[in-house]
């Protein structure tokens, strides 16, 4: 009916003429397959939510949360992924109506809603869902093959992360910000350490089934554009690749799974600096200023990306160094990488990033590349770059 030859008024009188029990199951059958065709299509729950947010309302949005729940129904736990059901878990899915027939009548009760406005809602919802096409599958959705628990090098790097996110929550908790370099500086000494000592690793033990994965990374409003560059100059510099689709709200970040869980923390904390340094050092806004507020915060935004990407390839590089000198040339605690790492870990990385590239290529046969963003404020621009010259990376300096 949405996109039949019955205009959306008159079919929206129909349906709110017609019995409820006519019409409700119906519409959630319909409703309901139309997720379904979304979830096999590769879209995870967490995803979806966020671009049903992005395109309808955030009502809407809720429906997208009863969907996960009443899908997980119809497939055994095991035959469901974990990173699924962590996202399902994150959105609060539970089933909490009785069943098909009542779940628009309950719906409208609670939420306080009439049944006009309920039927309306749905409607909108499938326009928003049919628009929506296939997407790569990144994670098995259920009732197909989920993924083997962790084993190997991957596996080892659990506890870590639970290490690096307590020190991250810190450094974004506290208010004095000497305090909050501390911990993020330590978080990124031990995300860095642990990515060169699992490529090492992979060589030691002659593992070759390491493979390259990749991972979808919402950004949000308001200037998503520019915390997309922040994101991709993380990426750049923890050896990943990154495909930006602002028509979703998302980018494709491409890498091993050590190198993409470092951008993923990094970037998430880098932006909590970005914006309390820019809400610092941000110029007065009212209705006059408004347009330079907007000027400055962009500017500083892409002024703060620049930087960190410089001050990030930095450190991969010194790391990188580090790594690869001989047994015993090193200084400090910890600097000897093991014997051979100079002439193992240089062909490796660069394998792995021809890795990295080819399941891109694969992914995105097709991409263009983004316009770089506007600089309207000087004064934006220089808080940016000196707000990045404060965050710390875990380098020492």
């Amino acid at each position: 009916m949405v996109r039949g030859t019955v205009g959306y008024e008159a079919g929206l009188d129909a349906l709110t003429v017609t019995p409820a029990a006519e019409v409700d199951p119906v519409l959630v059958d319909v409703l309901h397959d139309a997720f379904a065709r979304l979830w096999r299509g590769g879209w995870q729950p967490v995803e979806l939510h966020r671009v049903v947010a992005r395109n309808g309302t955030v009502t809407q949005a809720h429906l997208v949360t009863d969907a996960v729940a009443a899908y997980l129904r119809g497939f055994p736990r095991k035959s469901v992924d974990e990173r699924w059901l962590s996202q399902a878990a994150t959105l609060g899915a539970h089933v909490w109506w009785r069943d098909s027939a009542s779940y628009l009548g309950e719906l409208a009760a609670s939420w306080k809603f009439d049944r006009v406005a309920v039927l309306d809602l749905v409607l909108t919802l499938l326009g928003i869902l049919a628009e929506l096409p296939p997407i790569e599958v990144l994670v098995p959705p259920p009732g197909t093959a989920a993924r083997p628990a962790k084993t190997g090098p991957r596996g080892r790097l659990d506890p870590l992360l639970d290490r690096v996110r307590a020190l991250l929550a810190k450094a974004e908790s506290t208010t004095y910000p000497a305090e909050a370099e501390a911990y993020t500086a330590k978080a990124q000494e031990l995300i860095a350490r642990h990515s060169l000592d699992e490529v090492l690793s992979a060589v030691r033990d002659g593992d070759a089934t390491v493979v390259p994965f990749a991972r979808r990374i919402g950004v949000d409003h308001p200037y998503e554009s520019e915390k997309a560059s922040l994101l991709d100059a993380v990426a750049r510099a923890n050896r990943c690749h990154l495909v930006w689709s602002p028509e979703f709200g998302f980018a494709t970040v491409f890498g091993f799974d050590a190198d993409i869980d470092a951008v993923d923390l990094l970037h998430t904390s880098l932006l909590v600096q970005a914006h309390r340094a820019m809400a610092q050092a941000e110029p007065p806004g009212g209705k006059a200023g408004r347009a330079r507020l907007k000027a400055f915060r962009q500017s500083f935004l892409v002024a703060f990306a620049v930087r960190i990407g410089e001050r990030l390839a930095g450190a991969a590089k010194a790391a990188l160094e580090q790594a690869v000198q001989p047994a015993g040339t090193g200084t400090g605690a910890g600097a000897e990488p093991g014997p051979a790492a100079g002439s193992d870990l240089l062909p490796v990385l660069a394998a792995r990033d021809e890795q990295v590239r080819e399941t891109m290529d694969r992914v995105f046969p097709r991409t263009v590349r983004g316009r770089g963003s506007r600089v309207d404020s000087r004064e934006g621009w220089e808080s940016g770059r000196a707000a990045a010259d404060r965050a710390s990376l875990g380098t020492g300096g």
